[in-house]
């Protein structure tokens, strides 16, 4: 039964006394979207944000838009990322508008500061003023606009709600989620393109697709075109985690860390999700084959967001104790002051109820 009140997840002391408190919810699934364990409310109905951008390259993939204009798999990285606006990923958004013959102006997101502090002290030194390929989100723009070539449509409103375009990536996410069109919400994200929202469960059963893909196409002789582009898409993301995010970022470090055992990718204001590859540990929990693992904390922070999802990495035994280790600064984060005197400490109580089955 759905809690009348999210239930807390994490506590921040400063001291011995409370200084917030965080409520979250988590839902884990296997590939065929049995609900195995959560936390909260695991239908909760979610915008995962950048969590999204896999479905969304996904439609883009399906145009047969990649091939057309000689994208590469870390091409399709940098669409799924959600870059720090380092100079390896405004190169590469620059040759992806070059190869569909489009220009930053064609771009309909937006400059802003860098999600890196080191990128953004070498802008201030600079004067530096980000325009459009600075955005995290261009590398899914130059995808979009790569997609929207592929099926004959105009390029300039690309990103509104009824483009041809879109109208296409609304019905590939809702159908690579299970779910009837009308059943996912939309909005419009940060970049200026539609964002979707729907339940927790089926983010999480969105990654152990992706997973599962993965796990499928190396055991097998031919897959449908549907799990050979999910396949395609978590080898990009995991071959090139630097280009999912960046340096210092925890996307990066979580998929360096499992090195191809699971994908991950965050969205803004608190949405997390993984997919695990099939494994005896995976096997443990119940799950047919890969496990999808999703995640969103109510007042969007992303510190505890982090830590909740190394804690539920450690919960289940995912990976091995060196691959964990490697998130332990993000599952307990230092809190300091500005002196670097310790000033508290982040309780995690997030526990997970095994779901009947």
């Amino acid at each position: 039964m759905t809690p009348a009140v999210p239930p807390i997840a994490a506590t921040e002391y400063r001291g011995d006394a409370v200084e917030n408190t965080h409520a979250a919810h988590v839902a884990i699934t296997d590939a065929d979207g049995t609900l195995l364990y959560a936390f909260g409310d695991p239908s909760r109905v979610t915008l995962p944000r950048s969590a999204a951008k896999p479905a969304q390259a996904l439609a883009v993939l399906e145009t047969g838009a990649l091939e057309r204009y000689g994208f590469d798999d870390a091409d399709l990285a940098l669409m799924c990322g959600s870059h720090s606006s380092e100079e390896r990923h405004l190169e590469r958004v620059r040759h992806m508008l070059e190869k569909v013959h489009a220009s930053e102006a064609d771009l309909r997101c937006g400059g802003h500061p860098p999600i890196s502090d080191d990128v953004y002290r070498a802008w201030i030194k600079r004067d530096f003023v980000p325009g459009a390929v600075c955005s995290n989100c261009s590398g899914k723009h130059a995808g979009m606009l790569a997609g929207a070539q592929a099926i004959g449509a105009a390029i300039a409103d690309y990103h509104l709600p009824d483009h041809p375009l879109q109208i296409r990536v609304k019905h590939t996410v809702a159908d690579v989620c299970d779910l009837p069109d009308d059943a996912v919400q939309w909005g419009i994200d940060g970049c200026n393109l539609p964002t979707p929202a729907f339940p927790l469960d089926r983010l999480a059963r969105l990654f152990a697709k992706l997973a599962d893909a993965a796990d499928r196409t190396a055991r097998e002789d031919a897959v449908d075109a549907r799990t050979a582009a999910l396949a395609r898409i978590y080898r990009a993301m995991t071959t090139y985690p630097e280009l999912v995010a960046g340096e210092h970022r925890f996307c990066t470090a979580l998929m360096r860390a499992f090195d191809g055992a699971l994908v991950g990718k965050v969205g803004a204001a608190g949405s997390y999700a993984i997919g695990v590859r099939a494994s005896p540990q995976t096997a443990r929990h119940g799950a047919r084959g890969a496990l999808g693992i999703a995640v969103k904390v109510e007042d969007g922070n992303q510190t505890v967001l982090y830590a909740l999802v190394a804690e539920l990495l450690a919960q289940l035994d995912i990976g091995t104790p060196t691959q964990r280790a490697a998130l332990d600064v993000y599952r307990a984060p230092p809190m300091r002051n500005t002196m670097g005197v310790e000033t508290g400490r982040l309780k995690l109580t997030l526990a997970l109820a095994a779901q009947p089955r």
